[in-house]
């Protein structure tokens, strides 16, 4: 069970964020995580909300690149190392982590988003060793 999460390309420019941001409110989309990574030009906005899709529809719309991908969506225990055992379990299985980030819900733990190079494998893994994860579902409750 993934996650699906929306990828926004902006170009690193001032207002930006705050444009996309203002157009998925306007369009009624209740966003429950955000991930910035940046470079000189451009960033990736990484989001995750409650109609992925339609947050999609709208953004293209108003001209912008974006697409959905999946992820995991896990929640790590809170305590000391527990990130290294979820991460570490990924890592012994030949997975390789495109990358991280927290996720703004409720709950038990902390909730994180991963993307590997085979989410289905990493997701059966931590299953096997007990590890939560969550779907879209999960998500809905929010």
């Amino acid at each position: 069970m993934f996650v699906k999460q929306l990828s926004v390309f902006l170009e690193n420019t001032e207002g930006r964020l705050d444009e996309v941001l203002k157009i998925l409110a306007q369009g009624g989309i209740d966003l429950l995580s955000a991930s910035l990574a940046d470079t000189m030009e451009y960033g990736v906005l990484r989001l995750l909300a409650k109609d992925p899709d339609k947050a999609k529809q709208i953004l293209k719309d108003a001209g912008f690149a974006a697409r959905i991908d999946e992820v995991i969506a896990v929640v790590v225990p809170d305590a000391v190392g527990s990130l290294a055992k979820v991460v570490g379990m990924i890592h012994a299985a030949g997975l390789n982590i495109s990358y991280i980030y927290g996720l703004s819900i409720d709950g038990e733990g902390a909730p994180i988003a991963i993307k590997t190079d085979d989410n289905a494998k990493a997701e059966a893994l931590l299953n096997a060793a007990g590890v939560k994860t969550l779907g879209m579902e999960d998500l809905q409750l929010c």
